[in-house]
C-alpha cells in the first residue's frame, strides 16, 4: 500500500548532548538549552531487536509483571549512553517514579517532571520555569524554538488532515509522522525537510482505499504490536481515521503561549478532558468503530471502563504486552469485530 517510512534513530550519532524523554514534554524548553531531546519510547521501539531490551531489562531485576515500554525504556537508555532523562512523574506512567530512581541511583541526571491532574496553571509554569533553570534555558530562546516548533506542527496536523479528509495518507504513516513530534526526531531541520517531502509526495495521490471503507478511531497510547496498522488497513482494507494520542504530540489545539499551549494538551490530563477531544473528532472524521489500546499492567486498562460506557460506538479494547507481532487470537478478535461494523452498516443501510 506505501512505501517504506526512513528508520527513527541512528546509533552512530553522538548521545552526549541528547536529553532523553519518557513522554512528550515542553521540548522548547531542551532545544533552548542547546541541547536535544530524545523521545525513549522511539528509540526502544525502533531498536532492531526491542525484544531483547525487555529481556535485559528483566535480567536486571525488572519484575515480569511490569509495563513493558518501562523496561524498554530502561534499557534503551543504558544500550545509548544517554546521561540525562526529563521523567513525566505525573500525567503519564504510574511507574515512572520508580524508574527515575533507578537511572539516579546508577547514576543519571535525572529530572522530574509532573503534569498537575487538575491542569492549574500556575503549578505547570512552575514547573516549565523548573526544567528551564535546570537546562539553562533563556525565556527569549524558548519562545523562539515555540515559533519554529509550531511551525513544523502545523505540517504534521496537514499529515493528520489529508489522512481523514482526503485518504491519500495510511493509519501507519499518520503514526510515524505525528508520534516523532515528541522529540523531532531529534532534528527539528531535517524532520521538517522530510515532512515537506511526503507532503508533496501524499498531495500528489489517489485516495489508498475506497471511499466506502470502514473508518476507525485508534484510542490510547501508541501499540507495542509492529503491525497492527498494516494487518487493519493491508488485509483488511479498513482506514485508521484518528491516532488519539499521536495527534496530541502535534499540538492540535495551539496558542502563543506556552503554558497554555500544554494545559490544551489532553493526554497528561484526566480521562473527561481527553474524552472531550475525542468525541467531537469521531463525529467529525464519520468513524464506525474505535480501538482503544491498553498497555498490559497500565492503570489506564482502568480507564476502559469510562472509554467503553461514554463513547456512543462499538469498541474493541486490544492488550498488548512486548513488542512483537499480532497473535492469531488478537488477529481473530479484530476480524471479527471489523466483520461486525460491516454487517452493522449494511443494516443501517438496508433500513
Amino acid at each position: 500500500m506505501t512505501g517504506p517510512l526512513p528508520g527513527h534513530y541512528n546509533p552512530a550519532v553522538d548521545t552526549s548532548n541528547l536529553v532523553g524523554i519518557t513522554t512528550t514534554i515542553p521540548s522548547e524548553v531542551i532545544f533552548a538549552a542547546g541541547r536535544t531531546p530524545a523521545d525513549l519510547n522511539n528509540l526502544f521501539a525502533t531498536d532492531r531487536a526491542p525484544c531483547a531490551l525487555v529481556e535485559q531489562a528483566e535480567q536486571a531485576g525488572f519484575p515480569y509483571n511490569l509495563c513493558g515500554w518501562v523496561k524498554g525504556i530502561y534499557a534503551a537508555v543504558k544500550a545509548s549512553g544517554i546521561r540525562s532523562v526529563v521523567a513525566v512523574t505525573a500525567g503519564d506512567c504510574s511507574n515512572s517514579q520508580a524508574l527515575m530512581e533507578v537511572l539516579q541511583f546508577e547514576g543519571l541526571d535525572v529530572f522530574p517532571f509532573a503534569y498537575p491532574y487538575d491542569r492549574d496553571r500556575e503549578l505547570l509554569a512552575l514547573q516549565i520555569y523548573r526544567m528551564m533553570e535546570h537546562y539553562g534555558a533563556t525565556a527569549e530562546a524558548v519562545r523562539d524554538w515555540k515559533r519554529l516548533l509550531d511551525r513544523i506542527r502545523a505540517k504534521a496536523l496537514r499529515v493528520d488532515d489529508l489522512t481523514w479528509r482526503e485518504g491519500t495518507i495510511s493509519g501507519w504513516e499518520n503514526h510515524y509522522w505525528l508520534v516523532n513530534c515528541s522529540d523531532m526526531n531529534r532534528d527539528p531541520q531535517a524532520y521538517e525537510e522530510g515532512l515537506d517531502a511526503f507532503l508533496a509526495q501524499a498531495e500528489s495521490r489517489s485516495r489508498l482505499l475506497p471511499p466506502e471503507a470502514l473508518r476507525l478511531a485508534y484510542l490510547g497510547v501508541p501499540p507495542i504490536f509492529t503491525d497492527l496498522y498494516q494487518y487493519l488497513e493491508e488485509e483488511l482494507g479498513v482506514a485508521v481515521v484518528f491516532n488519539e494520542v499521536q495527534r496530541q504530540f502535534a499540538m492540535p489545539h495551539t496558542s502563543d503561549d506556552l503554558v497554555e499551549q500544554y494545559l490544551l494538551y489532553t493526554y497528561p490530563y484526566d480521562i473527561f478532558w481527553r474524552l472531550r477531544d475525542i468525541e467531537y473528532e469521531i463525529e467529525r472524521r464519520r468513524v464506525d468503530g474505535v480501538i482503544h489500546y491498553t498497555q498490559s499492567f497500565c492503570y489506564h486498562q482502568v480507564e476502559d471502563m469510562i472509554v467503553r460506557k461514554r463513547l456512543h460506538l462499538p469498541v474493541l479494547t486490544l492488550e498488548g504486552d512486548k513488542p512483537v507481532r499480532l497473535d492469531a487470537r488478537t488477529r481473530l478478535r479484530i476480524e471479527s469485530f471489523v466483520e461486525m461494523l460491516a454487517h452493522a452498516r449494511a443494516t443501517r443501510a438496508g433500513s
